[in-house]
């Protein structure tokens, strides 16, 4: 468990863990390319190394040089070995819906299951497009959950109209483009995160991007590249977060991640009226990076939703902490995917807000959150989930009274060491004659 207690003014300037989709990506990239992919600043979650583990169980050499680096040998696709047992893919929805769309043209079969936050996850939103391409992919109520076993088959690329913007389905079908006959196309209803068209022609692949739109032609080869993985956005918005809900404060991130199909929470609050600074200062294998400075002030309700939510789907539960800090009413919809993430992150979120005394109701869609309210504390549950316990934590920093999360192991799936990072902003926070104010 995590507990935490309101918190005076602090000054952080920190880095955040490598991000969560990149370092998936340059995993399976690196080993369906050929030749020696050499990754930093790789993120040691437990999803991460859910990849890791399944492409060694293929075959492929993934040596972990240090904790965050990361050498892997690549065997291309047609290297991939059969595994002699089920691949394990632990909670990670990026790893078994892109691992899907490798092994869907792949030579060889493979059985996925994962824990039982996955048997909960929709896969139908990928097996049927990558049946349309000619899969053979087989597993419990039609292949709409796991266990799903997949044999490898020759597919033909299509033109597919997906109904929800998500870059796991985007990408899964694009990796077995890669693997098709013809051109393999997606398009979103709006642009979900783009990091799989941004990182495969740093491994030699040619992507073709228009609006939502985006092709390749398959039958191309990947080549061995050189990835440096940015700071997770995702992760850093829980520490800017805690920079808005306690008065005086003031967190800056360096070398994040500035993906445009990423920085949705910054937009979202900037709109409540936050005061966000954000300097670019590189590209990191076709990703923007830089430093991202927050301050506290006031902050004012504001309505979230439309093609903002894509940007910043993961940041939910954290957003709607900041909102019972906000003056006014603060309103979040067209979020339903939140309903099958980890958990159900709509109900969740305003169930454990609602036992620190937030004033939040949930709607088909999202939610609504009246501010600003003095949390209450007490005792609260992560329920599984990573971002839930993490948005609980942050909370706590604004609460009368002590605030207790329970079964906070899964933080480590996206922010290993979280809680040394609650310790820096209580040792960072703003003295004056001996007395912290």
């Amino acid at each position: 468990m995590i507990r935490t207690s309101r918190l005076g003014p602090f000054r952080l300037t920190t880095k955040v863990p490598g991000d969560k989709s990149i370092s998936h990506r340059s995993v399976m990239f690196g080993s369906i390319a050929e030749g020696v992919t050499e990754i930093e600043g790789f993120l040691p979650g437990a999803d991460c190394l859910s990849t890791i583990h399944c492409f060694r169980q293929m075959g492929v050499e993934i040596e972990r040089t240090s904790p965050t680096s990361v050498r892997v040998k690549g065997k291309g696709f047609a290297g991939l070995a059969e595994p002699r047992v089920p691949l394990d893919v632990g909670n990670s929805g990026t790893t078994i819906r892109l691992l899907l769309g490798i092994l869907a043209g792949s030579s060889i079969f493979a059985t996925l299951v994962g824990d039982e936050s996955i048997g909960r996850r929709p896969m139908g939103r990928v097996v049927k497009p990558l049946r349309r391409m000619g899969a053979v992919i087989d597993g419990r109520r039609d292949g709409s959950y796991t266990p799903l076993a997949v044999r490898g088959s020759k597919l033909t690329g299509i033109r597919y109209e997906s109904p929800v913007a998500s870059a796991q389905v985007k990408s899964c079908l694009l990796l077995a483009g890669l693997k098709a006959e013809g051109m393999t196309t997606v398009i979103e209803p709006s642009r979900s995160r783009d990091h799989t068209e941004r990182m495969l022609p740093a491994f030699g692949c040619q992507v073709e991007v228009r609006d939502r739109e985006v092709s390749l032609a398959g039958g191309q080869h990947l080549s061995a590249a050189r990835v440096q993985v940015p700071g997770d956005i995702s992760s850093a918005a829980f520490l800017l977060a805690a920079a808005l809900v306690v008065p005086g404060a003031e967190v800056t991130i360096e070398d994040v991640g500035l993906n445009p199909t990423r920085t949705g929470i910054l937009d979202a609050l900037a709109m409540m009226g936050a005061k966000i600074q954000i300097e670019e200062t590189g590209s990191w294998c076709n990703e923007p990076v830089g430093r991202v400075t927050v301050t506290a002030g006031e902050l004012q309700g504001a309505t979230i939703g439309g093609e903002l939510i894509p940007r910043l789907i993961d940041e939910i539960p954290i957003l709607a902490v900041v909102a019972t800090q906000a003056k006014g009413t603060t309103v979040i919809k067209d979020a339903e995917e939140l309903k099958v993430k980890e958990t159900n992150r709509i109900a969740t979120t305003v169930n454990e807000l609602r036992k620190l005394g937030a004033k939040i109701e949930e709607t088909e869609d999202g939610m609504i959150i009246e501010g600003p309210v003095v949390l209450s504390g007490g005792r609260c549950d992560s329920h599984g989930d990573h971002r839930i316990g993490m948005a609980m934590a942050i909370a706590g920093l604004a609460a009368e009274q002590e605030v207790i999360v329970e079964h906070t192991e899964a933080i480590d799936v996206s922010f290993p060491r979280f809680v040394n990072k609650i310790h820096e902003m209580e040792l960072n926070q703003i003295r004056k004659l001996g007395k912290t104010y």
